[in-house]
């Protein structure tokens, strides 16, 4: 089960652990040996919550990968765009190459606000805002499906603890020997809360991954954002005071003709 496999470990070698210290005998129906045997033993409702263990271990696994500095904001890409924007600060064609083959969310930023290089600081800002908006949401990917089991496998557990204990009660009801033996009620009881054990255990620790993959997600936001003003403000702004004499026209015309060639190469 995944994520809960080394909860059931624990939990089976604790009960091995006080099975030891009682007194020898035979087993009795309530001792498990295994984590297969506390699987079982949850019924039906054990099945829904392992593959909702599949999929939260699935996308923690994908969004580590995905989340790390080294694919948001690769080394060396401020100095690769900074040296190329520096060669040519009046024509932001390089520039804007560099980042279309560096492909990462940083680079996809600074390539919006390079293709409105020239038009004005509002319609830039407009163009590295939206951006960023896209960004953020490819890399809150699939986090809310992490929200939806850390929420749904707690009710799941509970769900199959009442159907436990229905089951528990009916056996009890049913049987003719049932009279001043509680020992096959607190059997049924026990099999019953396996089911709501085991959606804890998949809902901590998912809940977890998700604020922990959600602060990542701030964290590496405000470092794009910090780079992306700094590069914006210490590199475009002063190449285009330094070329005033009307360098507004020419950089924006620059920045369309780029803009145009991108369009007119890119697949129908």
């Amino acid at each position: 089960m995944t994520l809960t496999t080394a909860w059931w470990s624990a939990a089976v070698l604790a009960q091995t652990g006080f099975g030891q210290a009682a007194e020898a005998g035979a087993p009795t129906a309530t001792q498990v040996g295994s984590v297969w045997d506390f699987l079982i033993k949850g019924g039906p409702m054990m099945i829904p919550i392992g593959l909702c263990s599949l999929v939260a271990l699935a996308v923690i696994v994908e969004r580590l990968v995905t989340l790390r500095r080294a694919s948001v904001i690769p080394p060396g890409f401020l100095e690769g765009v900074r040296s190329r924007f520096r060669e040519s600060p009046d024509d932001p064609d390089e520039a804007m190459q560099y980042c279309r083959e560096d492909g990462s969310p940083i680079a996809n930023i600074f390539l919006a606000g390079l293709k409105k290089l020239g038009t004005g600081a509002p319609q830039r800002d407009k163009a590295v805002e939206e951006a960023g908006a896209r960004e953020l949401f490819n890399l809150r990917k699939y986090l809310r499906m992490l929200s939806v089991v850390a929420a749904l496998a707690p009710v799941m557990g509970l769900l199959g603890t009442v159907f436990g204990m229905i089951k528990a009660f009916q056996t009890v009801a049913v049987s003719g020997e049932a009279l001043g033996k509680t020992e096959l009620l607190a059997r049924g009881i026990y099999e019953a809360l396996i089911t709501t054990a085991a959606g804890l255990m998949l809902a901590i620790p998912v809940l977890v991954a998700f604020h922990w993959l959600s602060a990542r997600i701030e964290r590496l936001l405000h470092e794009m954002d910090r780079i992306t003003v700094d590069f914006f403000d210490e590199e475009v702004l002063p190449a285009i005071e330094e070329s005033r004499g009307d360098p507004g026209p020419r950089l924006a015309g620059r920045a369309v003709e780029a803009s145009e060639r991108e369009t007119a190469a890119a697949p129908a």
